[in-house]
């Protein structure tokens, strides 16, 4: 909002300078962008009078005209399409200085323009810096004084002062808003207008009916008859009009638009000619349209608030007014509106049809809902004033029950202590509470309640009131305590792998942490889990994020396919996040571990080309990341099968026979249904069990020498190495240190559907050095351990 300094300070005028007051009011929170002068500096230009104005000899678009200084006459050379008899103008005299564009200064002298002299120059606007009108010369007022300075005469040594002000404070969109302001801040007297009731001269009145009394709860009309609307809007109102953006329309918009920068209330006036039976606050029926005050025609939503009369929509309510019932210079009686419209309803209205007004913009913020009877007395004064006229008395239409409700507020002396770090004396709360328009009363525990004013609608819980106090008492003035805190040792779970080293080792392989979205499309999340029916959202944002997601796995592979579009071939992700199931009618969000890996093993590199990544490369990084808690020994590979890995390439992973997890290779048919180049490997695994770990306990080494049997056995080729691996443990004794499987063989010399495994087994005794009868005894203990229970023999 820009406003005049000039006329703040008719308002409340502290002891301070402009920057000061600018500095002031941002620190309070209302944030200054720009402060600007009226305009530019220039000398010696004054009012004077245009005599005649008679065609140049030698030029088509040039004038020579007489001019009044009040003392003497000039001749002057102007080019300007309204030089006219009898206009006042701004004049600059020779020798005076004017600023130009790039910001210096020139000086008028005396010229010569197709052989005719020139003594001086008539000034439009923007040549003053006032503003960025050349469409001709300024037009003064009839009765502005000849000879007497510009400056002075329309009072520029002036500051337009720019505020951005935050959603929440719309009270302060108005000259009105911001002197109580002001006024609060320093502790100064505010002068309001006075506004007295017009007395109604005739008996007109125009109906008015509340058919959405929810969107307006209060309307306001008045009939004003017999206007002139070729009276000419004050000098004072046209400048303050102007230094705030607005620029002079006509008397009763210049009026309504005057009030409603003083005192924050949107007002509009309506031919009462052009209106048909009486005015009706309602929702639009279907199909309606409106042709606008600026000529273009919109069809009406059905959730956009209209005034109507009995031939339909005359305005947008709070936003924009209509063409057909807009007051014109032809107009005679006009019928004024003052409404009460809920912020609510006139929130985002104007946005959707393209359109931002003054109005809007303050209804979306709040308007105090009992101003309207002062508004509309002032508007009424103002255009008797200016543009005379009988007024009608007020005809209002109200909806008690849906008007706002007056608010009360408790606070609590501790809470502000508190919360600003200090103590804060009582009298001064209440002082500034005061200065602030609220009503107080003190409570038997040394508390306040607070009434809050009609026109603060940000101020509705305790800590709201605090805010209050410590912007007026400024933020820069509030103690400055550094924080204090008990900040006690945690306990480090040893038992515990943490995520961040999980993280670290596979980016460690080359992986990249991913995140992907929760919600995913309905058939993309069948073909990746037939077990679990995934839940549909109720309300999704697209159709591809309509269910959410039983497994990490088609956000990865999503990813993926985004990568390979984009030529990146070697592809190694994973990400730690939710899948969520449903089980025995509740949905159970598991943290879980996914990852991808696709591409070569290695890097391009000039010593030669990669190979292909392979089921191994996977499992060997899974290995790493479970052996970080060092209970990799209790996790196992069991072959198993899934409807989106390859059969012959796919485990689950075990923990104390519970299955935690699944690797394997994306099945050749899904990944060419979603169109990646394989081959691609994945696995998923339960962060829970993934997290928990195994403390390594002490045990001293043993002096004495270990020994060693190779065992080269022959088992069915289905048989997999784990299950040899664990009978053979269980049944080597309890000395037993390590089994090494060293060579897997297949082909010559060995049966068809067979395959050779070589163990080797190591013992070792902590305290005595092992003999040969014991190690044959475990050695004889395995073997007839594996022919029952994996059919293996000794090779030959």
């Amino acid at each position: 909002m820009k406003f005049s300094e000039k006329w703040l300070r008719e308002l409340v005028n502290p002891a301070i300078q402009t920057q000061a007051l600018v500095d002031q009011i941002t620190m309070a929170g209302l944030e200054v962008d720009e402060v600007a002068s009226v305009a530019h500096d220039f000398s010696n230009v004054i009012v004077a009078e245009i005599l005649t104005a008679e065609p140049h000899p030698n030029a088509d678009k040039l004038q020579v005209c007489t001019v009044s200084d009040g003392t003497e006459v000039h001749q002057v050379v102007c080019g300007a399409p309204n030089a006219r008899a009898g206009l006042k103008t701004a004049y600059a005299q020779v020798g005076a200085l004017l600023p130009t564009p790039e910001g210096g200064e020139f000086k008028i002298k005396k010229a010569k323009l197709r052989q005719v002299e020139s003594f001086g120059m008539l000034c439009a606007e923007d040549e003053l810096g006032m503003s960025e009108d050349h469409a001709g010369i300024m037009e003064l007022a009839a009765d502005a004084p000849t000879g007497v300075c510009l400056r002075e005469y329309l009072n520029l040594d002036d500051k337009i002062i720019d505020v951005d002000l935050t959603p929440n404070r719309g009270d302060c969109l108005s000259i009105k808003g911001l002197a109580r302001e002001v006024g609060v801040l320093n502790k100064a007297p505010v002068t309001f207008v006075d506004i007295q009731p017009v007395a109604p001269t005739i008996d007109d009145t125009f109906s008015v009916t509340l058919e959405a009394p929810a969107a307006c709860p209060r309307y306001l009309g008045r009939v004003i008859r017999n206007v002139n609307m070729a009276a000419a809007s004050p000098l004072w109102m046209v400048e303050k009009l102007r230094r705030s953006g607005i620029r002079s329309i006509d008397p009763v918009v210049d009026v309504t638009n005057y009030v409603l920068l003083e005192l924050g209330q949107p007002l509009h006036a309506f031919d009462l000619n052009k209106l048909q039976g009486s005015i009706q606050v309602r929702m639009p029926e279907a199909g309606e349209k409106l042709t606008l005050l600026d000529g273009n025609e919109v069809e009406l939503n059905a959730d956009t608030l209209v005034i109507a009369d009995n031939n339909g929509p005359v305005a947008m309510a709070g936003i924009f007014g209509g063409e057909s019932t807009g007051v014109t210079s032809e107009s005679k009686d006009i019928f004024l509106e003052c409404a009460f419209f809920d912020q609510i309803a006139i929130a985002g209205k104007a946005r959707a049809y393209g359109l931002h007004t003054d109005a809007s913009h303050r209804y979306e913020r709040g308007v105090d809902w009992q101003l309207q009877h002062d508004a509309i007395e002032r508007t009424t004064q103002l255009l008797l004033d200016i543009v005379g006229g009988d007024a009608g008395p007020i005809s209002e239409a109200i909806s008690e029950e849906h008007l706002p409700k007056a608010r009360s507020v408790k606070l609590r002396h501790n809470k502000v202590n508190a919360m600003l770090a200090f103590e804060m004396p009582a009298a001064e709360i209440e002082e500034i509470l005061t200065r602030l328009g609220m009503q107080i009363e003190t409570t038997e525990d040394a508390s306040w309640q607070v009434a809050i004013p009609s026109y603060r609608f940000d101020i509705s819980i305790e800590v709201d009131l605090i805010e209050e106090l410590a912007r007026v008492y400024g933020y820069n003035n509030l103690p400055v305590k550094l924080p204090t805190a008990a900040l006690p040792f945690t306990s480090n779970d040893e038992s515990k792998v943490a995520i961040h080293d999980v993280r670290r080792t596979l980016i460690s392989f080359g992986y990249q942490e991913a995140i992907t979205y929760s919600f995913i499309e309905t058939g993309l999340q069948k073909l990746f889990d037939n077990q679990y029916e995934a839940l549909a959202l109720a309300n999704p944002i697209s159709a591809e994020m309509a269910v959410m997601r039983t497994t990490i796995w088609p956000g990865l592979v999503k990813a993926l396919q985004y990568n390979q579009n984009r030529q990146q071939s070697r592809v190694r992700l994973f990400e730690t996040g939710q899948r969520f199931l449903p089980i025995n009618d509740e949905l159970v969000q598991e943290n879980v571990l996914a990852g991808l890996l696709s591409g070569t093993r290695d890097p391009e590199s000039w010593t030669g080309k990669s190979q292909s990544v392979d089921f191994y490369d996977i499992k060997r990084d899974i290995e790493a990341v479970l052996n970080l808690g060092g209970a990799g020994e209790h996790f196992t590979f069991v072959a198993d099968k899934h409807v989106a890995l390859h059969p012959g390439q796919t485990a689950r992973i075990e923990r104390g026979g519970e299955v935690v997890g699944i690797v394997g290779a994306l099945h050749p048919s899904l990944a060419k249904k979603l169109d990646v180049s394989g081959p691609v490997y994945l696995f998923e695994i339960s962060l829970e069990s993934l997290l928990q770990g195994h403390i390594a306990r002490f045990s001293e080494l043993s002096k004495f020498p270990e020994s060693r049997r190779d065992l080269a056995l022959i088992v069915d080729e289905a048989v997999a190495y784990e299950s040899i691996r664990k009978i053979a443990e269980d049944n080597a004794g309890e000395y037993l240190k390590q089994i090494t499987l060293f060579d897997v063989y297949q082909g010559q010399g060995i049966e068809a559907g067979r395959k050779s495994i070589a163990l080797g087994l190591t013992w070792q005794h902590p305290s005595r050095t092992l003999n040969e009868e014991e190690i044959s005894t475990a050695v004889q203990s395995v073997l007839a351990a594996l022919e029952s229970g994996a059919g293996a023999t000794l090779r030959d």
